[in-house]
């Protein structure tokens, strides 16, 4: 029997990350509520969703739900984005990013080949996934800026076509971050490992 301490799992997330990543989660949550309820006063789906899936009560509440959940989320976004781009995490975690490592490990992991040993390296699904949502939830912002101020910014919402198609552009942006929060979650179920280190750092 060994006396020697036992090594510490080695870090895999920062406490820096981990904190802002459920912040952004949270609010991320929130404005797709509060989103769904300001859909609903004027829809562009068929129907509107069920008030389960919604925030806010009415427009007004989910008015101001989403722009409580705004600021908080571009805060807490730019200090996230800028926490890895200045220390280099999002260059080691999503680069090299090309179609042919996604391809390769998109069919590892619908044949259960894709292993997690190494938490810390990301694969290529991963990278394509955590880079697309970063690409998508910039034009959601673009597009929410175009609906919020059409006027004042009206080169923005004319770079989305006119407001009418902004609406359509953020909610299209929008379903794609449900998406992945949906892949992301189930990912997380699959391996419980990358959950705790979520919450662990370790």
């Amino acid at each position: 029997m060994s006396l020697l301490p036992s090594r510490p799992a080695a870090a895999i997330h920062p406490l820096a990350v981990r904190v802002s990543h459920w912040i952004n989660a949270a609010a991320t949550i929130v404005m797709i509520m509060s989103g769904l309820q300001i859909h609903n006063a004027h829809p562009i789906l068929p129907a509107p969703v069920p008030d389960a899936m919604t925030i806010g009560g009415w427009l007004g509440g989910a008015i101001r739900w989403h722009f409580a959940a705004m600021w908080v989320l571009a805060l807490n976004g730019a200090f996230y984005l800028v926490h890895g781009l200045s220390t280099g995490r999002l260059r080691r975690k999503l680069l090299p990013l090309s179609p042919a490592l996604v391809l390769r490990d998109l069919r590892r992991a619908l044949s259960g080949r894709l292993g997690h040993a190494d938490l810390s390296l990301y694969n290529g699904v991963q990278r394509f996934l955590y880079a697309g949502v970063i690409g998508v939830s910039a034009v959601a912002v673009l597009s929410g800026l175009a609906i919020w101020k059409p006027v004042q910014l009206g080169a923005v919402t004319a770079l989305m076509g006119d407001f009418d198609n902004a609406r359509l552009v953020h909610f299209a942006a929008m379903a794609a971050i449900v998406m992945f929060l949906a892949i992301h979650v189930s990912m997380s179920l699959i391996v419980p490992r990358s959950l705790k280190a979520m919450i662990s750092g370790r």
